[in-house]
């Protein structure tokens, strides 16, 4: 599977922002998805995550309550939300998805496919 992740941009501590991660092929509703983060000299991190099925979704503690994930399967795509945001969220989000569905993973082994980022400038 191929993703493109879109969306990002600067905004305003305060604002919002709705990233989106588009996906290729027809097996989309088989893949647990996921966003990370990344910041330069900083290891990537788990930012939220949703399965294939979208009953269950996973959140960091840093952003729990201000953003959300979901997917829309019929359109291959899954989104971030992003609400109240702050200056510590600035990073490169990535999507990632794993056809390995058992659990719903947190961490970047987790995942086998990766989107090329996109850049989110929170500034204060």
């Amino acid at each position: 599977v191929q993703l493109q992740a879109s969306g990002g941009g600067l905004v305003q501590a305060g604002d919002s922002l709705r990233l989106s991660c588009a996906a290729s092929g027809r097996t989309f509703s088989s893949y647990n998805m996921g966003w990370f983060r990344q910041t330069p000299g900083k290891e990537r991190e788990f930012v939220a995550a949703i399965r294939r099925g979208g009953g269950s979704t996973s959140y960091a503690n840093s952003v729990q309550g201000r953003f959300t994930i979901s997917r829309d399967n019929a359109k291959n795509t899954v989104y971030l939300q992003m609400n109240s945001l702050k200056p510590e969220d600035t990073a490169v989000y990535y999507c990632a998805a794993t056809p390995r569905v058992r659990t719903l993973g947190s961490t970047v082994t987790g995942y086998d496919y990766w989107g090329q980022g996109t850049l989110v400038t929170v500034s204060s």
